[in-house]
């Protein structure tokens, strides 16, 4: 029997370093799965003030630096999750997350969530491809 694979990314001082027992980020094969991302300050691990639009943005940037702990980037999530503390956000969150997906979108689900950690307005979750990616329309 052939083994699989399994890395654990760690994206060092670049993103909030994990505060429970789990892993920024775990490569099975060529699927990356990037744990929930908060808003968080790397440096501070305080949530950056402002509510949902500067959450969203900070989640997203955190994101972005583990999928290149990975040596990948944004175009190779195939799907995020949202978890919102108020649905009532969804359209300014969205209107940030546009910014980063604008091509060959992922699948996506958002949805309310009872409550995030620390607080947090919105935590976002990805699964990404580690290969390279041929589009087809």
């Amino acid at each position: 029997m052939s083994a699989v694979v399994r890395r654990i990314i760690t994206a060092a001082k670049d993103a909030p370093a994990a505060i429970g027992a789990y892993s920024q980020a775990v490569i099975v094969d060529r699927t990356m799965y990037v744990s929930g991302q908060l808003g968080m300050n790397p440096e501070t691990l305080n949530l950056v003030p402002g509510g949902i639009g500067p959450e969203t943005e900070q989640a997203l940037k955190n994101m972005g630096a583990v999928l290149r702990a990975g040596n990948i980037d944004y175009s190779h999530v195939i799907k995020c999750t949202v978890m919102l503390a108020d649905i009532n956000d969804f359209n300014e969150m969205n209107t940030i997350y546009s910014n980063y997906f604008s091509d060959n979108r992922p699948a996506r689900v958002a949805f309310q969530a009872g409550a995030l950690p620390k607080g947090a307005r919105v935590e976002i979750d990805a699964i990404a491809m580690v290969d390279q990616i041929k589009e087809i329309n």
